[in-house]
């Protein structure tokens, strides 16, 4: 067997299977390097989302699956929603041990045996530093610079799971995205549970912007910057001129805007208004003009009238977004919004489609635009790739990693296709 096949056999004797954010993603892939390097194989983990119900509920019947396909491989929990109620999933007759946020990506956490090691809050903030790096598909790298979150929205849980924000050093980050580009990484994300709140726990009080810039000089060999989703208004304004004057810091954002009516915004107890959001997407349009925005909305928040639900609606023409999250509501317990009058399911899951719908729309009008372009496209496996405004285009037997040119010819609802150019 070649190195390369055995390390890939090393790698797939640990199944790590993560749900929710990319930092999930990221810390997957930490623990399994984690996990390979404390001398475990035949090791399954499920690295839980505490985000929602269906979030949860999708764990556990994962859980299930995985245990029955695999009867005699240990089966490990961990993540946001094993953290919030670890009681519950060590009570699962399938898992043989429930690890907590602040230790699932050490080592020495790996070692230990079949025990419940369900970390208090205290521990997951005493935890390791925020940042870990991740890999998707071998074709982009995640950095998580930031972990925890210092507000109170209403209807969130994660403060319960991941503690208050805490920021990795900025001259760490710098190290370490050079270090990847290094490898030959061309693109890479960085991600967090607030990304916006980067550095206001340092004693520098560096922000995402300088952060952004930081990178880029830094790391000259570098050819592209992303970021993950964002919280609008704390969009600071070293980062709004970067995007201006950095081309290669990637024109995408992806925002957490949850709805577009202003007394439901209160009532989430967000920290924007409407108006908010709607004036940072044009200044940011008029700032980079190939700009394109994603949103995570929520449906069927407590209190929501139909009237609301339509503040929300026409949000998606307002702001110009292009790819959605949408959410129906859910209740998570021990949060504000649990507590408040509630729309019936039903309701929120068919305003959800309504979203959906207004969003499959704005997609297909975004994509219409994008013909005749010829666009530099971050070949993934799969075929498919993704343009620095990270819509996705079919790249057919283009390698994994390369940035390949193609000249757009179509698309088919959802992906762009087009003729490749020979680099």
């Amino acid at each position: 067997m070649s190195d390369v096949a055995a390390q890939d056999a090393a790698r797939d004797s640990v199944h790590v299977l993560s749900f929710g954010c990319r930092l999930n993603l990221v810390e997957g892939e930490a623990m399994r390097r984690a996990a390979l390097a404390a001398g475990r194989h035949d090791l399954g983990i499920v690295n839980t989302c505490g985000v929602t119900g269906e979030a949860v509920r999708q764990a556990r019947q994962a859980i299930r699956r995985l245990k029955r396909e695999a009867p005699t491989r240990d089966l490990v929990v961990t993540g946001c929603a094993a953290q919030m109620d670890a009681a519950a999933f060590a009570a699962m007759p399938e898992v043989d041990r429930v690890v907590g946020n602040g230790a699932k990506t050490a080592v020495a956490t790996w070692r230990g045996g079949s025990t419940d090691d369900g970390a208090t809050l205290a521990e997951v903030v005493a935890g390791r530093s925020p940042l870990e790096e991740g890999v998707e598909d071998h074709t982009r790298a995640f950095l998580s610079v930031q972990n925890g979150c210092d507000h109170s929205c209403t209807f969130c849980a994660i403060p319960l799971g991941r503690g208050p924000s805490r920021s990795a050093p900025l001259a760490d980050v710098v190290r370490s995205a050079a270090r990847l580009a290094g490898q030959g990484f061309r693109e890479i994300v960085l991600t967090g549970v607030d990304l916006t709140s980067y550095g206001s726990d340092l004693p520098n009080a560096a922000g995402l912007g300088q952060l952004v810039r930081a990178i880029l000089a830094g790391v000259p060999a570098l050819e592209r910057l992303r970021l993950s989703s964002i919280d609008c208004i704390e969009a600071d304004p070293v980062l709004r001129a970067a995007f201006a004057e950095e081309e290669r810091l990637m024109p995408y954002l992806h925002l957490s805007l949850q709805s577009g009516d202003d007394m439901i915004l209160k009532r989430m107890k967000r920290r924007h208004s409407r108006a908010d959001a709607v004036a940072v997407c044009a200044e940011l349009r008029r700032l980079r003009p190939d700009i394109t925005f994603g949103a995570d909305l929520i449906a069927g928040f407590p209190t929501e009238t139909e009237a609301m639900a339509e503040g929300t609606r026409a949000l998606i023409e307002d702001c110009g977004l292009t790819f959605l999250h949408v959410f129906p509501f859910s209740p998570r317990p021990g949060t504000p919004a649990a507590r408040m009058p509630q729309v019936a399911p039903p309701l929120a899951k068919e305003r959800a489609r309504r979203l959906r719908e207004v969003g499959d729309v704005a997609l297909r009008r975004h994509l219409r635009a994008q013909i005749g372009r010829r666009l530099s496209v971050l070949a993934e496996r799969g075929g498919i790739g993704r343009a620095a405004d990270f819509t996705p285009v079919s790249v057919g037997q283009a390698t994994p990693g390369s940035l390949t040119p193609i000249t757009i010819a179509g698309h088919d609802g959802r992906k762009l296709f087009g003729r490749t150019h020979e680099l």
